[in-house]
């Protein structure tokens, strides 16, 4: 049982030792504590260190990012995030959410599995962390985990990233837990009814019909994709089957990328760049959807809602419709239930 202290073979003197639970820990990618300069830089810095996001060599890329972005980028980072900051949380929008997803996600397990199970969520950067919350969970008794990074797409900025840091937390524990990491869900059948339901809930309330929907999906160094990175593919199937689950025919929905940085060539087309290019085409009312995001954070909030409409309304455009991030509405929260279900089996049935 989850409650026991001691395994079933060991002498009486044995420790004691909690065991017998599985924990679920979600990982998204994480938050500064606060939006002025130290916070960010702190944030940024590990961050924009992490070699599956930028991949140059450390020596080459080091130098860059500490003598001349990170002296500058807090700032305006940091100003874009006091614009979307939940100021009566203290916190960003990303955390505010990412905490009512666990809560949500929490009953929903308890009342399937009961105390068996422990649901928290760990952040890839930022705090709380992957290695606190591995901590907390061996301490509580899991003997298993499964960790989900909250990323419909697989990629080694996002996924991978997140599984790597979730596995140098294990090389910390005297016993470690089994484990399981959980793939990409980018066509689970929930998954693309709970995108298809935003879009039509959101259509529905409008006064005028969008042209088109942008599908923005974040943005990666085309080379990652030419080195065998399967996010473009994935994310070329997730608009493909909600095109298909809203009975939709090919010139009605588009998919770009979004948050280029640096001098690479990117996944094209550039949401920023065709958003503008469809007003001037004539296509004056477009509604943007972000499938690659679980939670609405500074690329969505920020970039699509500011950024972008700015972009779009300087070409000609006239009706800009921003479809929020799935979030914690119940049909997410069921379908991310479900892959959690899934990939419980065998050791929770």
């Amino acid at each position: 049982m989850f409650d026991a202290t001691r395994p079933d073979h060991a002498a009486a003197d044995h420790p004691k030792v909690k065991m017998g639970r599985v924990g679920i820990l979600l990982a998204n990618l994480g938050t500064p504590d606060d939006y002025s300069y130290w916070p960010m830089r702190r944030y940024l810095n590990e961050f924009l260190s992490d070699q599956r996001v930028i991949d140059y060599p450390k020596w080459k890329w080091q130098p860059i990012l500490q003598g001349i972005i990170l002296s500058k980028r807090p700032f305006s980072s940091g100003e874009a995030y006091k614009s979307i900051w939940n100021h009566d949380k203290g916190e960003s929008p990303l955390m505010t959410i990412t905490k009512d997803q666990t809560a949500k996600l929490r009953d929903a397990m308890q009342e399937r599995y009961g105390d068996q199970v422990m649901v928290e969520f760990c952040m890839r950067y930022g705090n709380p962390s992957t290695k606190s919350k591995v901590r907390e969970m061996v301490a509580a008794g899991c003997d298993r985990i499964l960790f989900f990074p909250l990323y419909p797409q697989y990629a080694g900025a996002t996924t991978a990233t997140a599984n790597d840091q979730f596995f140098r937390a294990l090389m910390d524990e005297a016993w470690q837990p089994a484990s399981r990491t959980v793939p990409a869900y980018f066509d689970e059948p929930a998954y693309i009814d709970a995108l298809a339901g935003s879009v039509e809930k959101a259509y529905s309330a409008l006064k005028t019909k969008p042209d088109v929907l942008v599908c923005s999906y974040h943005g990666m160094p085309e080379r990652y994709l030419q080195q065998g990175d399967p996010y473009h593919c994935q994310c070329a199937k997730t608009s493909r089957l909600l095109k298909e689950r809203l009975g939709w025919s090919d010139d009605q929905l588009v998919s770009t990328f979004q948050s280029r940085f640096g001098p690479e060539e990117w996944l094209k087309p550039y949401t920023v760049e065709h958003v503008a290019e469809l007003a001037r085409q004539g296509k004056k009312n477009i509604a943007v959807i972000a499938p690659a995001f679980s939670a609405d954070c500074i690329e969505t909030l920020e970039e699509i809602n500011e950024e972008i409409k700015e972009s779009f309304e300087e070409a000609g455009g006239q009706t800009f419709t921003y479809i929020p991030c799935l979030n914690d509405d119940d049909s997410h929260i069921g379908a991310l239930g479900k892959v959690i279900e899934d990939n419980l089996k065998g050791w929770l049935d």
